[in-house]
């Protein structure tokens, strides 16, 4: 095979007013002819950056040096002219998310047209030819409509096939993936990664995978680069990399992520601490602050990328003075790297569920939304079953997880329960209080100290010109807690939820994305509420910061007897933290049970699709999965194909 591309000690700066940024600092690899390299880390680690300086596409500022070579001519010292013959011809990019990608003023046909006409020298004609071809090549179904339609009008998962194919249309030589399935629903992120490997074999390509999900990662990619700080630190063939880890921050990686094949409820390994600023680094090993492991010599100078032993017959390369010393159980000296911390045992995991009082019932919910027409005068024309009598109960000391693709219904499920709304034939009942009884403004007041809410985005939930102090203080001072009791039950806070009560008066801005979503959970808990609702609350998380907030949900639970209503599209999270789940399909409960017989046992074929389309941190085992979807038509399963 040859080599596409080959990128020799690239480093990119740029200037701030702290100083440079060096945000990518020697990154070296290839990537041949139909063969995929996944490049993994948190976010900062420089994984965007490096496809960016690829690509051609930093900003002016950036200082870029080292080798970037395509199909053997040098791309740094381009002028943006010279690069735009190669950009969509040559080398192609999918980014994150697909509505930025595309022009909201143009439609999907003008958007196709000009990435054909632009490079090939194509007729009009012959462009629009091509492009029904593409679109019906990822799936869209009658392409002669959607090729008239803007980007608005299509879903999200519609989005990214159009974007893959814009990618495909010149048969590029190398695609870029830039975490292309992040936002997506994990039934549509399947899918996705079919057009990808789709678009490889068409046109041969080699593929680089950007991601932070492992188990894409285990399904795509021959090769794996791990970066931190800027510079890769293990570098190994994917099966290798899986099962012969030697790099420590591989280790936590790996360790940090909940596996939806995994029974055994373990704490997960998150990494403590946070990657550091790259802005004048000592020469030591930037992980070290965080390693478990490190000892003296790892601070005397940074370790270099060097080929380990792992008898696996295979390149390996790790930067660590201590790899050789790390077995492939993730174990040094027979212990492992990084030691396991036992699962606080809750309070109630002895008493049986039906003993357990109810904090949260929900009975026949029911909510429709009218569908309106006209521009000026509105009439109704029809409505929207958006939740269709469902019924469930969180018990004291439970999880109860609410799964289903977007449009299913979860989040209306859980803004009913948190307005309040009474139900025409059914109820909400909130600590043996009826919604539907509640005739008091000052009553409802009362009963909402019994429930709170994590929303997802924790800097979006966050006031900005709040201290710390004023955002855990704000619902105590609501409910009359005299100030002397609030000061004590802040410190309180902080320190139950693992933030240091020193840094009170700090700004949410001053804080990482994993202790802002602390300092959310500190707040949900200053009433001493009986169920907190999470909605989506690790999502946006590095999955190392995820791994604390879930074990940090965990011990809070064992800990307060909480009640949890969790809502989340990552199913392997559900698998972890759950103690009972429902499976919501257009507004209903498809089933419903407890996690295990759910996962174990799946009896509706909606669930059935849902569960092959989570990838398992697991090479070998992702990649001889059968991957089947649901039709809904027919209401069963079929082999899963583009």
């Amino acid at each position: 095979m040859s080599t596409v591309l080959s990128v020799r000690d690239l480093k990119v700066s740029f200037a701030s007013e702290a100083g440079r940024v060096d945000a990518v600092r020697g990154v070296s690899f290839d990537v041949e002819a139909g063969q995929t390299l996944g490049i993994v880390g948190e976010s900062g680690s420089g994984k965007s950056v490096t496809s960016l300086a690829i690509m051609g596409l930093l900003d002016e500022n950036a200082r870029v040096t080292g080798s970037i070579q395509f199909e053997g001519q040098e791309l740094l010292g381009k002028s943006d002219k010279q690069m735009s013959m190669i950009r969509g011809n040559g080398m192609a990019m999918i980014f994150q998310d697909p509505l930025t990608s595309l022009t909201p003023v143009f439609t999907i046909g003008d958007q196709l047209v000009e990435a054909l006409t632009a490079h090939r020298g194509l007729s009009k004609q012959e462009a629009w030819d091509r492009s029904l071809e593409l679109l019906t090549l990822v799936g869209i179904s009658d392409p002669e409509k959607r090729m008239k339609s803007f980007p608005h009008e299509y879903s999200g998962g519609m989005r990214q096939r159009v974007v893959i194919a814009i990618a495909m249309a010149n048969n590029p030589r190398l695609i870029i993936c830039d975490e292309p399935t992040t936002a997506l629903d994990v039934t549509i992120q399947a899918q996705i990664l079919d057009l990808i490997e789709k678009a490889q074999d068409e046109s041969g390509a080699a593929v680089i995978m950007i991601t932070h999900d492992m188990g894409v990662v285990a399904r795509t990619a021959d090769d794996v680069m791990v970066m931190y700080a800027g510079k890769p630190v293990e570098h190994a063939p994917a099966h290798e990399l899986f099962h012969k880890t030697r790099m420590p921050y591989s280790i936590g990686l790996l360790g940090a992520i909940p596996r939806v094949d995994k029974v055994d409820k373990e704490p997960l390994i998150p990494i403590k601490g946070n990657p550091p600023l790259l802005i004048d680094l000592p020469d030591a090993c930037p992980f070290a602050p965080r390693c478990p492991i490190a000892i003296a010599a790892c601070v005397q100078r940074e370790p270099d990328l060097v080929e380990v032993a792992t008898g696996g017959g295979e390149s390996h390369l790790a930067a660590c003075i201590r790899a050789d010393e790390i077995d492939d159980a993730g174990r040094i000296g027979g212990l492992p790297v990084y030691p396991v911390e036992k699962i606080q045992e809750s309070q109630f995991s002895s008493v049986p569920r039906e003993k357990r009082p109810v904090t949260l019932e929900v009975r026949n919910m029911v909510k429709t939304f009218p569908l309106l027409k006209g521009a000026f005068f509105k009439r109704k024309v029809g409505e929207v079953h958006a939740v269709k009598g469902i019924s469930f109960d969180v018990r004291e000391g439970e999880t109860m997880a609410i799964v289903g693709e977007s449009g299913s219904g979860k989040t209306t499920t859980l803004l009913q329960i948190m307005d309040f709304e009474k139900q025409e034939h059914g109820d909400i009942i909130i600590a043996g209080t009826s919604i539907n009884g509640l005739r008091d403004r000052k009553l409802e007041r009362e009963l909402r100290r019994d429930i709170q809410i994590v929303f997802q985005d924790p800097m979006g939930a966050l006031d900005p010109r709040m201290t710390v102090a004023d955002i855990i203080s704000e619902p105590l001072f609501a409910i009359g807690t005299p100030k002397k009791e609030v000061q004590r039950r802040v410190q309180e806070l902080m320190d139950l939820v693992g933030l240091n009560p020193a840094h009170r008066d700090r700004f949410p801005g001053a804080f990482s994305g994993g202790q802002r979503q602390r300092i959310g959970i500190a707040r949900a808990l200053s009433t001493n509420p009986k169920i907190v609702v999470l909605d989506e609350p690790v999502s946006a998380l590095d999955v190392s910061i995820q791994a604390g907030v879930i074990n940090l949900l965990d011990e809070l639970k064992a800990k307060l007897g909480l009640s949890y209503l969790f809502v989340a599209h990552d199913l392997s999270v559900i698998r972890h933290i759950a103690d009972r789940v429902a499976v919501m399909y257009l507004g209903e409960f498809v089933e419903h049970g407890t996690v295990d017989e759910v996962f174990d046992n799946p009896q509706h074929p909606y669930t059935q699709a849902l569960l092959s389309a989570i990838p398992v941190p697991d090479p070998d085992i992702e990649r001889t999965r059968t991957r089947v979807v649901f039709d809904p038509e027919t209401m069963s399963t079929k082999p899963a194909t583009i």
